[in-house]
């Protein structure tokens, strides 16, 4: 594996329509394991291929939804993290928006240092293929849901910016979660 560099502004490749993956070879497998490694030495909670000079429709996701906190009363012990679950996706397509939207912060590694308020779908229907092109559907909310937005976003040459209503620079750009 090998860490890729990532592509910021204004490097056209981000502004692109990736093109679909019809061969499922060693190169590809390549490619998702440096993806995997290059996001998670970002560190990130998602990637896009286009973000590292490759503009085909793969994204990876690697992210732990977070528990409940326990309320004040209860004795119970907390509970321990859960586990990051990773997901990679192959030419994915949302198939299916929830009405409700949510309105949460957003950054972008190929946006250093800016965040921005954007609005996105709650919860929304996958359709797409796993590393090995076998057929993957997934469905999933809140933030999950926002992260899988802004990578398929990529692939089509969006970025958050262009969807927040509004964007900020931050005074410490080494403090930010960043999205993908």
């Amino acid at each position: 594996m090998t860490k890729r560099q990532i592509i910021t502004l204004p490097d056209p490749i981000l502004r692109r329509k990736a093109k679909p993956i019809t061969k499922f070879d060693r190169d590809l497998q390549n490619l998702v394991d440096d993806m995997i490694e290059t996001m998670r030495e970002a560190p990130g909670v998602g990637l896009a291929a286009p973000q590292v000079d490759v503009s085909e429709q793969l994204i990876v996701v690697e992210y732990a939804e977070e528990e409940e906190e326990n309320s004040p009363q209860e004795e119970s012990p907390p509970k321990p993290p859960k586990p990051k679950k990773l997901y990679v996706m192959i030419n994915p397509e949302i198939v299916k928006f929830s009405e409700e939207k949510v309105k949460g912060v957003e950054g972008c590694l190929s946006i250093p240092g800016v965040q921005g308020d954007v609005e996105r779908h709650e919860a929304i229907q996958i359709r797409g293929l796993n590393r090995h092109g076998k057929p993957s559907r997934l469905k999933v909310d809140g933030w999950m849901a926002r992260i899988f937005q802004h990578e398929i976003d990529h692939l089509n040459g969006v970025l958050f910016t262009d969807r927040a209503e509004r964007v900020w620079q931050l005074a410490d750009p080494e403090a930010a979660e960043e999205v993908g």
